[in-house]
């Protein structure tokens, strides 16, 4: 039987392409995404598209219906993927910032999860898929806000890989380091939004640092960055394999950020994230 898999967050970047990698090979791919005209635009690519908006509950439920209607009521994996990125510094985030990127990145996510796993309980299988980040384990400048949804997110993930041990849902996590995506661009309108840099004491780092990146480099990509083809090859491992691996690491910063935080003590770690 054609396996099924619900992915969030398709309207670009990671979400876009494993849900076309996956319908290639052969998987009942429903796609989502938050805007009824992305959700148009990917059905005319070829792809069953529905709305799932993950700041708002009703959208949330009536979004996973829609795709057990089109399996008629089993679902083979999900994969959570849909979030954005809120830029500032610790001292200049105002707190409603951070409660509105944890709805869409953490609590969007839980709730979607609590409402498959009893489909995945049922049918007696399952495989949740969480799309974390290089930023779920170590943190950096400017990036609290994400930092926090994604270091919350790691910690969810692996106490619900323990609690399903035994229940045949297997939950697995994958850490991007740098991909080709639209976070950077897309997160400029939450930094407009939330972000009084112009009034903050560091207002020259903003203009120095931060502003550089998210206006000025645009277009430029990381060092190491790699295309979402790479994210594609980790998620299809951990779908079809029959063991999974509980993490997956993407990209080159992610295996060494792994590595020098198993061995480096704290100050030391600290020292080698500000040096970039």
């Amino acid at each position: 039987m054609t396996r099924s898999i619900l992915i969030t967050g398709c309207s670009s970047g990671i979400g876009h392409h494993c849900a076309h990698a996956l319908h290639a090979r052969g998987w009942n791919v429903l796609a989502t995404c938050r805007k009824p005209e992305d959700a148009e635009r990917l059905r005319a690519e070829g792809l069953s598209c529905g709305v799932l908006d993950l700041s708002d509950a009703d959208s949330i439920t009536a979004g996973l219906s829609w795709a057990l209607d089109q399996t008629g009521g089993t679902l083979d994996a999900l994969f959570n993927n849909g979030a954005f990125g809120l830029p500032g510094a610790v001292e200049d985030l105002p707190t409603d910032g951070l409660r509105e990127i944890f709805e869409t990145n953490f609590f969007g996510w839980h709730d979607l999860t609590r409402q498959v796993i009893p489909v995945m309980r049922a049918q007696g299988h399952g495989r949740i898929v969480q799309n974390s980040s290089v930023l779920g384990f170590i943190t950096y400048k400017w990036r609290a806000a994400y930092v926090s949804t994604k270091f919350a997110l790691e910690g969810l993930t692996d106490t619900m890989r323990l609690e399903l041990k035994d229940s045949g849902i297997h939950v697995v996590l994958i850490e991007p380091g740098p991909v080709t995506s639209k976070i950077r661009e897309n997160a400029r309108s939450h930094f407009e939004r939330w972000i009084d840099w112009e009034n903050s004491a560091l207002s020259d780092l903003y203009r120095d640092t931060l502003l550089k990146r998210l206006y000025e480099d645009k277009d430029k990509p990381d060092a190491f960055e790699l295309p979402p083809e790479a994210v594609a090859k980790k998620l299809i491992h951990a779908l079809e394999s029959g063991r999974p691996r509980p993490r997956y690491y993407v990209t080159v910063p992610t295996y060494f950020m792994g590595a020098m935080k198993r061995l480096l003590p704290t100050r030391a770690l600290d020292w080698l994230i500000d040096k970039g």
